[in-house]
């Protein structure tokens, strides 16, 4: 079967993706830099597929290392990128390492993958890349406007430097998957979301609050023009974006693609309120959250959630778990991590 390699593959979706490109039988080989990650999501991976993947721990910003690492492993079919920085608030004030780690790296890559004589490249990117949209749900023909944060702007710069690639390299070709909010875990709890530090994201923060962990969870704002007043996103089961990955891929493997580089939006098609999934934690694990209504955030979006048809229709995908699915799972996965 075609060897894969998966830069970032011990991180929350890169996990999660090795798992079911293993359970399709592909040859999976990881890079990770274990910044944000750590090496014991491997036992975590075999023990749901029964294969440990081969695994190198390197840092994509080597740009000798990288080199040494293709012209060791030249048979690689794929590549599904994962590897970059990415929280919002961080890259406002890093914006030279976010840059450096998220665009110097994924030159290197491509550079390598030019030399190779086919190759088919998945892009980790973005909902971010689109802004406040002008209109609900978000088409892959939304605007791609101004960025609200050197993050955003990372996926942007990134998309059109792999487009640029992809026209003057004949044997590369590329998908760029647009991911709206990834939550939950694998219901086996062997792997989960694992943020290091206090969580950027809403359902680490409530999961953590849950337990005891975090004091309370700030609610940044309930006065916003949406049903509850709290800002509207697309939470999608990491689970079903990982299945994405795989079914992308095999499009690429395939020459089943309509044009050297796509992109589709990976999310359910639904919003739901920060109130809403808090109401769904509460739901699904039978506690009360201990939350407080706070001002506004700087540069949240009121709302966005995925117009999912192209995903839908062109690869044949679409999410099967709902937001109580995830929820519980991520709640199992925090009591499993604290036990």
């Amino acid at each position: 079967m075609d060897k894969i390699l998966v830069t970032g593959g011990l991180g929350f979706i890169g996990s999660h993706t090795v798992v079911e490109l293993q359970n399709e039988g592909y040859e999976v080989i990881i890079i990770d830099d274990l910044s944000n990650s750590s090496e014991q999501v491997l036992d975590g991976i075999e023990a749901i597929t029964g294969v440990k993947p081969a695994f190198e721990k390197l840092d994509l910003k080597e740009k000798d290392k990288v080199e040494l690492f293709f012209a060791k492993h030249n048979d690689i079919k794929g590549v599904i990128h994962f590897a970059a920085s990415k929280a919002v608030g961080e890259s406002v004030k890093e914006p030279l390492m976010y840059y450096e780690n998220n665009i110097g790296t994924l030159v290197y890559i491509l550079k390598e993958l030019k030399k190779l004589p086919s190759a088919s490249f998945i892009f980790s990117s973005s909902c971010t890349v689109y802004g406040q949209a002008d209109e609900l749900p978000i088409t892959e023909d939304a605007p791609v406007k101004k960025a609200e944060s050197p993050y955003g702007n990372t996926k942007q710069i990134g998309e059109e430097i792999i487009q640029d690639t992809c026209k003057i390299v004949p044997t590369l070709k590329a998908i760029a998957l647009r991911y709206f909010n990834p939550i939950g875990a694998h219901d086996s709890v062997h792997i989960g979301e694992l943020p290091i530090g206090v969580p950027q994201n809403l359902v680490p923060f409530i999961t953590q609050t849950a337990i005891g962990l975090r004091e309370q969870l700030s609610v940044f704002g309930d006065d916003y023009p949406t049903p509850d007043g709290t800002c509207v996103r697309d939470y999608i089961h990491v689970v079903d974006l990982a299945k994405a990955h795989v079914i992308a891929l095999k499009r690429l493997l395939e020459n089943k693609n309509k044009a050297k580089y796509e992109t589709f939006n990976l999310g359910t098609g639904k919003g739901s309120s920060v109130l809403e999934v808090v109401e769904s934690f509460e739901r699904v694990s039978g506690k009360k959250l201990n939350y407080k209504i706070v001002d506004r955030r700087e540069g949240d979006v009121i709302a966005a959630y995925a117009d999912t048809n192209l995903a839908n229709n062109e690869l044949g995908w679409k999410t099967e778990l709902s937001l109580d699915d995830a929820m519980l799972s991520a709640w199992n996965w925090e009591q499993k991590v604290r036990a």
